[in-house]
C-alpha cells in the first residue's frame, strides 16, 4: 500500500494561527503556507499506510484519557546555532505538551520513534531562512502574546506537494475523532523543525 508521512500537533487557534503564519511568510519562509501554525507532538514520521487504522485508534485512546490544559505563548527563542529555527515560546503548557508527546510516542504504540533533539514544545516562526530574516523574526515577535485552552490535537499527512493536510482532530475526553476531512482539504502540519 505504500508509506505516508504523518505528524501529530496542536493547532494554534484563530486569529493567532493565521497571524503567525502570515508573519512567517513575511519573513521569507517559503514553507509558511504549507505548514499551518502549530505545536508539534509527533514530528514527521514515515509509516506504512495500512497501519493508519491502528494509529488512529492509538490517537483516539490518548485523547480520551487527556484533559484540557492552558497554553500561553510569550516572546521568542531560537535553536540556533544547532538548528536554523526561530520560534514563539510556550510560557505555559509545555508540561502538558510533553505528557502528550510521550504518550503518543510510547514504545508500546504505533508511533514510537527517537527524536533527533530533546522534545521542546514551540511554535516555529522562521526556519532555514537568512540569518538577517531570522534576527528580524526574533526581534519583531519578541513581545508576542497569545493564550488558549488546548482541548484537542490533530493528525496530519504530508502530501507529495510538501503540503501538510489535516486528516482529523481528536478531542480530549471524547476518545473519538471530532472531525474527518478529505485529504484535499486545508493544508496543515507538524513542523519539520
Amino acid at each position: 500500500m505504500g508509506t505516508v508521512t504523518l505528524g501529530v500537533s496542536i493547532a494554534v487557534p484563530e486569529p493567532h494561527g493565521s497571524l503567525l503564519q502570515e508573519r512567517r511568510a513575511g519573513f521569507g519562509d517559503s514553507a509558511a503556507h504549507a505548514i499551518p501554525t502549530h505545536v508539534t507532538l509527533v514530528p514527521p514520521t514515515g509509516v506504512e499506510r495500512d497501519l493508519l487504522p491502528g494509529i488512529e485508534a492509538h490517537l483516539a485512546g490518548v485523547a480520551a484519557d487527556s484533559l484540557p490544559f492552558p497554553i500561553r505563548l510569550s516572546g521568542t527563542g531560537t535553536f540556533r546555532p544547532l538548528s536554523p529555527v526561530v520560534f514563539v515560546t510556550l510560557a505555559e503548557g509545555a508540561a502538558g505538551c510533553d505528557r502528550l508527546q510521550a504518550r503518543l510516542r510510547d514504545e508500546a504504540g504505533p508511533l514510537v520513534r527517537e527524536l533527533q533533539f530533546p522534545y521542546h514544545p514551540h511554535v516555529t516562526i522562521a526556519h532555514g531562512i537568512s540569518e538577517e530574516a531570522m534576527d528580524r523574526a526574533h526581534a519583531e515577535l519578541a513581545g508576542y502574546e497569545a493564550a488558549w485552552t488546548c482541548a484537542s490535537f490533530s493528525l496530519y499527512e504530508q502530501g507529495a506537494d510538501g503540503v501538510w493536510r489535516k486528516l482529523r482532530d481528536y478531542a480530549f475526553g471524547g476518545g473519538r475523532p471530532i472531525a474527518s476531512l478529505p485529504a484535499q482539504s486545508q493544508g496543515g502540519t507538524p513542523v519539520p523543525s
